[in-house]
């Protein structure tokens, strides 16, 4: 039954990551049960109020699933699932990020790393950990606050005995793919492969009749790899549509195409691409300038895109190792 799937998924998201299957099993095995109780004791099928009737009785899944959880005092067992939730958006989403892309310009720009180490290497450690340990007490201290004030403020008025299985979100299979992304990707990467056909074929680029921009040679090597992955992830999104849902070849395809776009995109910002730019009006020598301002900041920017190649891949790996052999479909 839908409700009751939607019912486990929600308590699941809660649970001890190790001990997860084998409670969900245990719990959907109870609800199932007392449900043929109920309907040998009536003798028909229970309709879909009865139903959500039986789970309202089970409780909120989010204090279902605290049940299997160490009980918190500060925060307590109702809202420390969410509290923990929102502190690992917070550590992945940007305490993470931000010391990757530290690290990665210490790594590859001279100028930077000379501006941190300057005063000394232990200098510019202290920097960085008094800079994250400022942003976690801006954010974690607020926030254990606040859900310890929900947590007082629930045991008063209850939020969690206002609630319906109905409004419980539908059970998402993460193998699916939307059909939706799938129609634009193959757009995207089709319209991208004109384009770059026709505009990008030469190391020398024309924008009307003004700009003349001249890359390096190593451009032609861009310009065949961009080609080819354009038109493989068109090929790879079709696929897609025609069949909604992700298989281990399929993801692994994915993944070879991520690295090779990230490898050539993390070559780009570091190869000094740009090898000269006229501009109608504009003096040779500010030209020159700009140039050279652009190959700058690219390689600059070359740590961040890193970062990015990594996240892409890390992506793709967590696709391939979530996809299950027991609803793995054959590649068409």
């Amino acid at each position: 039954m839908e409700l009751i799937e939607r019912y486990l998924e929600a308590v699941k998201f809660g649970l001890p990551k190790r001990q997860k299957d084998d409670i969900i099993a245990e719990l959907s095995e109870d609800i199932y049960s007392q449900i043929e109780e109920r309907e040998t004791a009536l003798g028909r099928k229970l309709n879909e109020g009865e139903v959500e009737e039986i789970l309202k009785q089970r409780g909120h899944p989010l204090l279902v699933a605290n049940r299997f959880l160490p009980q918190e005092s500060l925060i307590g067992p109702v809202f420390f699932l969410i509290y923990r939730f929102v502190l690992k958006i917070f550590a992945y989403g940007y305490l993470l990020p931000y010391t990757l892309v530290w690290i990665g310009l210490m790594i590859f720009s001279p100028s930077y790393r000379f501006e941190q180490t300057h005063p000394s290497w232990f200098g510019a450690f202290a920097s960085l950990f008094s800079y994250l340990w400022f942003a976690f007490c801006l954010v974690v201290v607020p926030l254990t606050i606040a859900f310890a004030v929900l947590e007082r403020q629930q045991a008063r008025v209850r939020f969690f005995d206002r609630w319906s299985p109905r409004k419980l979100p539908p059970v998402r299979n993460p193998n699916a793919i939307p059909r939706s992304s799938s129609a634009a990707e193959v757009a995207v990467n089709l319209i991208f492969f004109v384009w770059w056909a026709v505009y990008a074929h030469s190391p020398e680029l024309r924008i009307g009749s003004m700009i003349h921009i001249s890359f390096q040679p190593q451009w032609l090597w861009f310009f065949w790899g961009y080609l080819a992955l354009a038109l493989g992830n068109a090929a790879l999104s079709a696929t897609n549509l025609l069949h909604p849902y992700w298989t281990i070849i399929r993801a692994k395809l994915r993944l070879f195409s991520d690295g090779v776009g990230a490898a050539l995109f993390c070559w780009l910002m570091q190869a000094n691409i740009l090898d000269g730019m006229s501009i109608t009006n504009v003096p040779a020598e500010k030209a020159t300038a700009l140039t050279q301002a652009i190959n700058h900041w690219m390689t600059t920017l070359f740590p961040a895109a890193i970062v990015v190649g990594l996240v892409v891949i890390a992506t793709g790996i967590y696709r391939i190792v979530r996809l299950k052999p027991a609803v793995e479909h054959s590649l068409p």
